[in-house]
Parts: structure tokens; C-alpha cells; sequence
């Protein structure tokens, strides 16, 4: 069965069955022009309240010209009050103060943003669900398929398919086995056309029990080209 497909470039994909569009849950890309973030396809943030600056909303330290980016991959889900909190919200560390003394005189800033873009980049795989008041710190990677909690604070990389709760952020387990990441991993649905996922909603949202993936496989061997 081929399922209906929200269009990417919509601004509000989701309505409810009277009609109602979801003012306040948004495609990221949509809604987000800034040099500094990379957002995929399909990737959504649900607000419980209206939004005007949606990267102010998601990243707020995050500005034009910072030494960190922040990047996003598709098919992401964002619960309310996920945060990203980029390097640029770190204060200097090295010397007795960590006052922003640098904030203030513009002539001092080089030294200051080369500290802070030590931290790194900030990294979201594809098909991560991040729960209620997540929080990502600088410089953190998540892998594909991972879910962070409810009010995880993640200061650290997380593996592929892992589920990671607590502050800070722990690997409470593996969603599947090693080898199923890797298959995962290697076939990248999130990769596929539109048409194809389309066609295969039921074998990705398939239940793997046992490790089964075998519906995907198939899916794999046997779909439109």
C-alpha cells in the first residue's frame, strides 16, 4: 500500500481530521534561513506556543557568522522545548574570569571565538526523536535512529540507535544489535526518494521483534527504482 506523503516544502504538514492545520509544528527547513544550520528534509519541531524567530527558537546562541554550525539531518522529531545550545553560548575558560570581557570590544572577539571553536560543529543524524526539554550541548554528535528523553541533557556523542535519558544524558540501551545498525545504516531509507518511502511506510515503521528485518529487506530487493 503506498501511503500519502506530506509534501517537503510545506510550511505546516500536519492537519486534523476537522480541517485544523498545526500552526506551531513546522518543517525546519521551511521556516529557517540561516548561514550557520543545515536542516534536511522533513525534519519537524512542534511548539506549544507560536513562534517568530524559529532559529532564535531551536539555537539561540547560534549567530550569523559564528565559528560553529549547527547541522540537522532529515526525518528528525522535535517535542517542545528541544534546545540546541551551540558553542558560542560557552564563556572563556582558560583565564582566572570567565566574564565575556570580549563581548564587549569587538578588537578582543578573535581570541575568544577561537576558544569556543575548539567545541565543534553540532551534529544530528537522521530520524532522531528528541524528547520534551531536550537539551544538546556544543560540539555533541547524535547518531542516526537515536532517542533522547524527556529533559536529557546530552553532553556527549551518542551512538546510533541508542536511547539516552538523565542529566547528564546516559545510554539507558541499545534499540537494536549491532549488526541491525549496521543493515540500518547501510539501506538509509531517509535516502530514498519520496516515492519510494511512500511505498514503504509499513516495512519501515515495521516492528523488528527478534531483530527481524526482513520486511525492509524485501522492501530494499523489491521496490520502485
Amino acid at each position: 500500500m503506498k501511503y500519502p506523503f506530506p509534501d517537503a516544502h510545506a510550511r505546516n504538514p500536519v492537519s486534523l481530521p476537522d480541517g485544523q492545520v498545526l500552526q506551531n509544528l513546522v518543517y525546519l527547513n521551511q521556516v529557517i534561513d540561516h548561514p550557520n544550520m543545515t536542516i534536511g528534509d522533513f525534519s519537524y519541531y512542534n511548539s506549544f506556543t507560536s513562534v517568530e524567530d524559529w532559529a532564535g527558537r531551536i539555537a539561540p546562541y547560534l549567530y550569523a557568522g559564528a565559528p560553529e554550525k549547527l547541522t540537522i539531518g532529515k526525518f528528525c522529531q522535535f517535542a517542545q522545548g528541544t534546545l540546541f545550545i551551540t558553542s558560542s553560548a560557552n564563556h572563556p575558560m582558560r583565564g582566572v574570569s570567565t566574564y565575556l570581557f570580549a563581548i564587549f570590544n569587538p578588537e578582543s572577539l578573535g581570541a575568544y571565538a577561537d576558544e569556543i571553536a575548539e567545541t565543534g560543529d553540532t551534529v544530528i543524524g537522521h530520524d532522531v526523536w528528541c524528547g520534551h526539554d531536550a537539551k544538546i550541548l556544543p560540539g555533541v554528535t547524535i547518531g542516526n535512529g537515536v532517542i533522547v528523553g524527556t529533559g536529557a541533557v546530552v553532553t556527549r556523542d551518542v551512538p546510533d540507535y541508542a536511547v539516552v535519558a538523565g542529566n547528564p544524558a546516559r545510554i539507558v540501551r541499545m534499540r537494536f544489535a549491532d549488526d541491525i545498525i549496521a543493515e540500518l545504516n547501510r539501506i538509509a531509507w531517509w535516502h530514498w526518494p519520496v516515492v519510494k518511502i511512500a511505498e514503504h511506510v509499513p516495512a519501515i515503521s515495521s516492528t523488528l521483534e527478534g531483530g527481524d528485518i526482513s520486511a525492509l529487506r524485501s522492501a530494499v530487493e523489491n521496490s520502485t527504482k
